[in-house]
């Protein structure tokens, strides 16, 4: 039996190194942003919308006059009958879709106008509008509005957990963005305005700051302009603009909280304690220069030192002092 011999197999050629460079470097898929500005739609004053709805109100009585007329003539057998029911359902045609031409937009809103999905402009005229036939249009608050975030727990510069919250004001600037940018702006601005806050409360101390430092407490407003700042260039985006941003609430974390009211508290004895040395020292001389100066007394260093010692204590004496006196001598 014979067999007959099997032709070699050819391996592959291995793929080019540019290729699987590319392969492995390609790009990924990148959600674009929506990219789109508002800008005003098509649309008249409340004069024409009323002109144009008196129009449509007659070429509407005017059909169903001219149906009723025609089937009342069809049935008499008269001429023209079929003319008429048929100007008078066009008619009805035209005058349908043409009632859509009309909205009404109150004052601090807008009319955001889709023509068939696609974007064509924003209303801002107040009143009763005509805009376009077959058209939708959503409603954007352009009010002022504000809103606290929650107390959120955050470490500062130096790590210790504080608890602080902000009030933030802001509206809408751009109708477009803010409904096509962003899936919900109202949940988006925050999200962003913690998510700012966040950032901006770990990058200042609470208290106590260094060179060239601002700190949480002292610096409420720099910390506040600085806050605006971030928060309306995070939200740039979906067309809201920032009107003012305010901190609320601020103070140490519950754990931490005791421990740093005595180190404040301890600080605060230690100034105090500072400026009263400062003080009776400034007094003890002045006194020694007045007793030497009128010849009142003759003192030695010794007896300097010992009424030196008694008047700081006297000044520096937390409790009542009750006074001695000598009428002896020291070396007695």
């Amino acid at each position: 039996m014979s067999t007959s011999p099997v032709p070699p197999t050819e391996s592959p050629a291995p793929a080019p190194t540019d290729a699987l460079d590319q392969s492995v470097n390609a790009p990924k898929h990148s959600s674009s942003r929506v990219d789109i500005t508002e800008k005003p739609a098509l649309a008249a004053g409340s004069g024409p919308a009323f002109l144009a709805m008196l129009l449509i109100l007659a070429l509407t009585a005017g059909s169903i006059t001219l149906l009723i007329s025609g089937g009342a003539a069809d049935d008499a057998g008269e001429p023209g009958a079929v003319l008429r029911i048929v100007a008078g359902s066009v008619g009805l045609l035209i005058a349908s879709p043409l009632f859509s031409s009309f909205t009404i937009v109150v004052p601090g809103q807008t009319s955001v106008r889709q023509f068939l999905g696609r974007y064509i402009g924003t209303v801002r005229h107040t009143g009763l509008v005509l805009v376009p036939p077959l058209t939708s249009g959503r409603r954007v608050s352009i009010k002022v509005h504000n809103f606290e975030t929650h107390e959120l727990k955050v470490n500062d510069l130096d790590g210790n957990p504080v608890n602080i919250a902000a009030i933030v004001v802001w509206q809408v600037a751009d109708t477009a963005r803010a409904v096509f940018a962003v899936e919900a702006y109202e949940q988006f601005i925050r999200a962003q305005a913690e998510s700012a806050l966040r950032h901006v409360a770990t990058t200042h101390p609470y208290d106590e700051p260094g060179p060239g430092e601002t700190s949480l407490r002292g610096g409420t407003d720099v910390v506040s302009a600085e806050l605006a700042t971030e928060v309306a260039a995070r939200v740039a985006l979906a067309g809201l603009e920032i009107v003012e941003v305010r901190i609320s609430s601020l103070a140490y974390a519950p754990e931490i909280a005791q421990a740093m009211l005595q180190r404040q508290q301890a600080g605060a004895v230690i100034a105090a304690r500072e400026q009263i040395v400062e003080g009776a020292v400034t007094m003890v001389d002045q006194a020694l220069r007045r007793l030497e100066d009128g010849d009142v007394v003759t003192m030695d260093d010794e007896r300097r030192a010992q009424m030196v010692s008694n008047l700081l204590v006297v000044l520096c004496s937390d409790q009542r002092t009750q006074p001695v006196v000598n009428t002896g001598s020291l070396y007695a």
